[in-house]
């Protein structure tokens, strides 16, 4: 299932909602004040070339009114025309914005690189930033797919974070780096399944060993262990069925992975050093019990 919670249009955040209503008083204060024109009087198919401050208006008017694809021309008939106005930077990330409700998340991209690459200093570049990485986030797939978006989605959250950790961005980017990072171990785990499924234990324990090391904080660890039991024990791997059991116990005595495993171990007389109440001894067991089995 992919991270995405909806198929509908995303809507950014109330912290981007700010932003961009911002963005769409700049850069003078009676921009909006000076154009009597409405959007419903602006022709979609064929924008008339006025002034960049009536341009600019135009975009604003069809963005505020939910015409996304009007407001992407008049913001990209600016920058064709006017590329040295004082509107285009703004006009920049503005049609990144009006692409991003649009779903078109390349074009999004590819508009606010440019403005990150003419602007790097501005002081909107948190916001485009931030924005960039949402257009990545969006396209995340189905666990079912390839995961290489998933992987960029990432990096352009952790950009955010690295290069801007004190705005308000950054921590709702971290919390989508963390779905991010159980997606992929919701990955892992699928093929891991498919091959236990085809007797290819080896290879299963490979995936469940990568989940359980380099996906710690996901809530796919708890079943990673408990299939490792299963695995090993297939592979007559008895003692490392038996530790990887008491890192299971230690950490997730109450999950209902640790109760599966539970009686496997038992079925092979392994339960010994497996009961729940070890795990008292704390979290930190869980890496030095881990590392003991291999």
């Amino acid at each position: 299932m992919s991270v995405r919670t909806s198929h509908h249009i995303p809507q950014p955040l109330p912290t981007t909602r700010q932003m961009a209503r911002r963005l769409m008083l700049l850069p003078l204060a009676g921009l909006l004040a000076a154009c009597g024109q409405s959007a419903s009087s602006i022709s979609e198919r064929a924008p008339r070339v006025g002034s960049a401050e009536t341009l600019y208006n135009n975009g604003v008017d069809a963005l505020r009114s939910d015409r996304y694809l009007l407001s992407v021309n008049q913001f990209d008939t600016l920058q064709r025309n006017y590329p040295y106005s004082q509107y285009t930077a703004n006009a920049q990330l503005m049609e990144g914005y009006a692409n991003y409700l649009l779903n078109k998340y390349p074009e999004a991209v590819q508009q606010l690189d440019r403005f990150l690459e003419l602007h790097p200093t501005s002081t909107d570049a948190a916001y485009a930033f931030y924005l960039r990485a949402l257009c990545y986030y969006e396209q995340v797939a189905d666990v079912q797919r390839d995961q290489q978006g998933t992987i960029e989605a990432m990096d352009a959250l952790e950009e955010v974070i690295t290069r801007f950790p004190q705005s308000p961005y950054a921590r709702d980017a971290q919390l989508k780096i963390d779905l991010c990072r159980d997606h992929l171990a919701g990955k892992e785990m699928l093929v891991g399944r498919w091959y236990q499924q085809q007797n290819d234990y080896l290879a299963a324990a490979g995936r469940y060993q990568r989940v359980v090391q380099d996906f710690q904080t996901t809530n796919h660890v708890p079943e990673a262990l408990e299939r490792l039991v299963e695995v090993y024990l297939d592979m007559g791997l008895l003692e490392q069925a038996r530790k990887t059991g008491t890192v299971l116990a230690y950490n997730y005595p109450s999950s209902k992975w640790y109760t599966d495993a539970y009686d496997h171990l038992r079925a092979h007389h392994l339960i010994k050093g497996v009961e729940s109440k070890d795990h008292k001894q704390g979290r930190n067991v869980f890496s030095r019990a881990w590392h003991s089995v291999f």
